[in-house]
């Protein structure tokens, strides 16, 4: 080949690389434009299913008076500084109405006019690093301000969400930062939505409609699984085994929630948000999508086996004139709360 041929074919083969090094970067442009676009339409999609569809509390009923509220915790950053602990306490609302209740105990605020058969106090550390929750026997009588001493599951029909979180803050001498009641239909449609649930069961046992549970893990469709959370009559112990079984139910749905198939699922996760939004009631602050993104976000490394479920102590069945009670252990109380208040609770749960 002549001279005057290469030097006339090599900015011909220059100029072809060029050309398709553009196509390839434009290309590549477009796609992550077009991924970009379509990533901010199912965010919005997701948010609007959430805000448009989930119940709220209203603000001037969900929480006391702020004079009447403890302090939020601090801590001391390593150059000494003291600085607000940005800890998360959300009191969570479990209602049921073919839990077996009571009529006494229909709560209307609740979602579906449910009843407060399920109450839990959801901690989320200053680090993000775990999660605790902590279920508290509906039966465990206390004092209710304004009410005197009453089953802590009254607080919420005597006077609302403020009551309620009244209660609790002192029982514990922390703040509640968020309130979340889920009717247990939302759990329900959840499931569905997910196609079923792995729950390892503490016991083997047959509900009363006849479900047949055996001991460990098992899959679950809905149905099965409401059955499984709402049986208390098949159990010695009834509500004590009641709440282990609902726990062991929120872990199990927690571990299909918090893998990478379901998080990086559009479709599974706008249905579960479709499915669960219109079962919920929540403060104003936790109807904000933004908010939520930004918590999961920082929970984003936690998954099924950094959360911490546990019973608070108790001394047992008790009774109060008539009525059949829990019997409350403040110390435990004030150990739960201190634990709170200094940034060690993940080892209080561990201990219990």
């Amino acid at each position: 080949m002549s001279e005057e041929l290469l030097t006339e074919e090599a900015p011909r083969k220059s100029s072809r690389r060029r050309r398709i090094t553009l196509i390839v970067l434009s290309s590549a442009l477009v796609l992550l434009i077009a991924g970009v676009t379509a990533a901010a339409l199912y965010l919005n999609s997701l948010r609007g299913a959430y805000e448009t569809s989930v119940n709220v509390l209203p603000e001037e009923e969900t929480f006391p008076e702020e004079s009447e509220r403890p302090e939020r915790p601090a801590r001391v950053e390593d150059d000494g500084k003291l600085v607000d602990d940005e800890q998360v306490n959300i009191l969570l609302l479990g209602s049921d109405a073919g839990g077996g209740s009571g009529e006494t105990e229909n709560v209307p605020w609740l979602p579906n006019a449910g009843r407060a058969d399920t109450i839990m106090w959801v901690h989320i550390p200053h680090q993000r690093d775990s999660i605790q929750v902590m279920s508290i026997m509906r039966d465990t009588w206390v004092p209710i301000p304004g009410h005197g001493e009453a089953k802590i599951n009254s607080s919420f029909s005597f006077g609302g969400p403020g009551t309620a979180v009244a209660a609790v803050e002192n029982l514990f001498d922390v703040r509640i930062d968020h309130v979340a009641a889920v009717d247990m239909q939302g759990f329900q449609g959840l499931v569905s939505a997910m196609g079923g649930v792995t729950v390892d069961s503490p016991v083997a046992f047959t509900s009363r409609d006849g479900y047949q549970f055996n001991q460990g893990p098992q899959s679950m469709d809905s149905t099965a699984a409401m059955s499984f959370v709402r049986e208390r009559r098949a159990f010695d112990g009834g509500d004590y085994q009641r709440v282990a079984n609902q726990q062991a139910f929120v872990r199990g749905v927690l571990n299909e929630v918090l893998t990478p198939s379901t998080l990086t699922n559009p479709v599974t996760l706008h249905n579960m948000v479709s499915n669960f939004a219109p079962y919920m009631t929540v403060d104003a602050g936790l109807q904000d999508a933004d908010l939520i993104a930004d918590l999961g976000w920082s929970l984003r490394n936690v998954r099924g086996g950094d959360i911490q479920m546990f019973t608070l102590p108790n001394h047992g069945v008790g009774q109060a004139g008539s009525e059949s009670i829990i019997v409350p252990d403040y110390d435990a109380m004030a150990a739960a709360g201190q634990a709170m208040r200094e940034g060690s609770f993940s080892e209080y749960a561990t201990s219990h």
